[in-house]
């Protein structure tokens, strides 16, 4: 009997560096290969002597914690190709260059140089099979790929290779504001659909590689953007300004978009590379629900919208808006151009009702993401003396599956084996339970097992 293993060298039982190998006698499959935002920066704990062993490498997106650590197998000898998405490749540069002066910033060095980023070789999904259709990558494993709704790009993968079946989501969602997701469904295929259980369940994976950033949350998108709608509400009607700090790309655009028909009187100011990824999305239709073009193009003709060239641009853009709506990169707030505008929100309390009346007004940070410890995000959050000039608040903008989320996806789409991911070990280890719970229970469906693991354990498929 051939014996299949999946390995994990990051992203079960934390948040970030997603890399995973699915490792059959003749292949090697890697899905991702991203760094952890802590410290100085953690890497995948692979051993380097097994990046030239590797068959060929799917990235699901773009973001640091799935991609960041792709040059190290260059470094380390891998020569083959990296499958993901024009879209994706695009925003990588963006990326790279972030993560090159977190690590800075932290005084320590990339353990890989520039050439090793150029030396990645990019295999564009979409010119091989359109999404839902399977492809071969190399003889011996074809993949299977379909819009995760993530970010403009991100995907989530199937894979079949030796007689086994791996689904991996990526980091999923089906309720962003702007992004199409498609539901995981892997058809019966060619070849290995004419094994015996996938004749009577062709949707069935052998083991499934699940995104469950959110633990046991099961609120939906529509509660969580009612919280954020009455917090900046309240900020603003008082006078003050509202400063949310998102990633160059993803949630960033679908704020903007939600924001400006929120508040549609009300001031934005959006960093350059916030509004350029803007204009990307109107550019990838392709990634959209059919309705977001439309949603996208009245924003970008908006003379609500403000895009500061600088500093001083930025001052003059603040001090003639009473009130604002502010959007910057880095949802962590570690960016300088983050730290710029807390500084200033937190050095200018605005004055209600006139300045004779003596009563201030409050500014706001909302991190609307993950903020690891040791961010500067973190430490706001953290503060027993929050600064009364400008208060850190934490709601969730949701890019990521929880609980119901997971059962959902469970429901559509049956597995032997599950592999919750994404979050700390604490938090799967209850999602885990429940849905054990659930299965004895007869709710869950066909998932056989559930696991929470940790970097370094592996699994037999």
């Amino acid at each position: 009997m051939i014996m299949t293993k999946l390995r994990i060298w990051g992203g079960a039982g934390e948040h970030g560096r997603s890399c995973y190998v699915f490792e059959g006698t003749q292949h090697r499959v890697m899905l991702d290969c991203g760094v952890k935002k802590e410290g100085t920066g953690q890497y995948p704990i692979f051993p380097p002597q097994k990046a030239e062993g590797l068959t060929t490498v799917l990235l699901s997106h773009a973001h640091e914690d799935h991609s960041m650590a792709l040059p190290l197998l260059y470094k380390y000898g891998y020569q083959g190709e990296v499958w993901t998405t024009k879209a994706t490749a695009e925003q990588l540069g963006s990326y790279f260059r972030s993560w090159h002066t977190y690590v800075e910033s932290r005084g320590a060095e990339l353990p890989y140089d520039v050439q090793d980023i150029q030396s990645i070789a990019y295999r564009y999904l979409e010119d091989e099979a359109p999404a839902g259709e399977w492809l071969e990558a190399c003889p011996g494993v074809r993949i299977m790929w379909g819009r995760s709704g993530h970010l403009a790009g991100a995907v989530w993968y199937a894979v079949e290779m030796e007689g086994k079946r791996l689904f991996f989501s990526g980091d999923y969602s089906r309720e962003s504001e702007l992004l199409a997701a498609d539901a995981p469904d892997l058809g019966v295929g060619e070849g290995l659909h004419d094994l015996p259980e996938w004749k009577s369940e062709p949707n069935l994976a052998d083991i499934s590689i699940m995104d469950n950033a959110y633990g046991m949350d099961i609120d939906p998108q529509p509660v969580k953007l009612e919280r954020l709608r009455v917090e900046m509400e309240r900020i603003l009607l008082s006078g003050g300004h509202v400063l949310l700090p998102v990633p160059a790309f993803g949630r960033g655009q679908d704020m903007i978009v939600w924001a400006s028909e929120q508040f549609p009187t009300q001031a934005m100011i959006v960093e350059h590379d916030i509004w350029q990824g803007l204009k990307q999305l109107d550019r990838w239709k392709e990634w959209l629900r059919p309705e977001a073009p439309a949603r996208i193009k009245h924003v970008l003709n908006s003379d609500r919208v403000f895009v500061p060239r600088g500093a001083a641009e930025r001052v003059s853009l603040l001090e003639q808006n009473p009130t604002a709506i502010i959007i910057t990169r880095d949802g962590m707030m570690d960016s300088p151009q983050a730290r710029w505008y807390y500084q200033f929100l937190s050095d200018n309390r605005n004055m209600g009702e006139g300045e004779d009346s003596g009563e201030s007004i409050s500014n706001i940070v909302i991190l609307t993401g993950h903020a690891p410890h040791g961010s500067f995000g973190k430490h706001l959050l953290e503060r027993a003396d929050q600064n009364d000039s400008c208060v850190a608040r934490h709601l969730i903008y949701k890019v990521h599956q929880g609980l119901s989320d997971v059962r959902q996806m469970l429901k559509e789409l049956p597995s032997k084996q599950v592999v919750l991911v994404h979050a700390p070990k604490l938090q799967t280890d209850l999602v885990r339970d429940e849905l054990i719970r659930a299965g004895n229970r007869g709710c869950e469906g066909p998932a056989r097992k559930v696991h929470s693991l940790e970097p370094g354990a592996t699994l037999e498929v």
